[in-house]
């Protein structure tokens, strides 16, 4: 049974292998090994503590022995910047668990609105959670001397 807690200093280089796992592993299933050997060269373990030091509240879903199985990151202005689960979790329902904690956090912060960027795979675990679509969003990463085009979907919920 998986509980959630804030973030800790000693989960950041699980949080960072478990990013680099769900991209390179559960993203497979709706991007192409390019899309994806891209997506996940935009991402490095300095990013965790970037949200640390931005003063993002980071949570994070952990098994009995505390190890780090899935995680978000609400930033103060509302933008829900990360929810990726460890490729051998999927599916049990902790990125819904892990949504409804970051909106129950920026409530009790004064937030109104959340948003994000959600890729294909994290859309209906938002959509779920209630938040809607408002557009799909095209765009390339660079890739060595190319660019790679990818899409994720801008999605919202008011709090009320």
């Amino acid at each position: 049974m998986a509980v959630i807690r804030p973030y800790r200093d000693s989960d950041a280089a699980a949080i960072a292998a478990l990013t680099l796992a769900a991209i390179r592993e559960t993203a497979l299933r709706a991007y192409s090994p390019e899309q994806v050997a891209a997506w996940s060269a935009r991402f490095s373990p300095e990013r965790v503590l970037e949200w640390v030091a931005r003063g993002s509240t980071i949570l994070v879903a952990v098994d009995d022995a505390g190890e780090a199985l899935a995680y978000t990151v609400l930033d103060t202005d509302g933008h829900l910047d990360m929810l990726y689960c460890h490729p051998a979790h999927t599916g049990r329902g902790l990125g819904f668990a892990l949504l409804e904690a970051a909106e129950a956090a920026a409530r009790e912060a004064g937030v109104t609105r959340l948003f994000t960027e959600a890729s294909e795979l994290a859309r209906p675990v938002f959509a779920r959670a209630g938040y809607a679509v408002l557009q799909r969003r095209d765009f390339t990463i660079p890739s060595g001397d190319s660019e790679i085009a990818i899409h994720n979907y801008a999605m919202e919920k008011h709090l009320t």
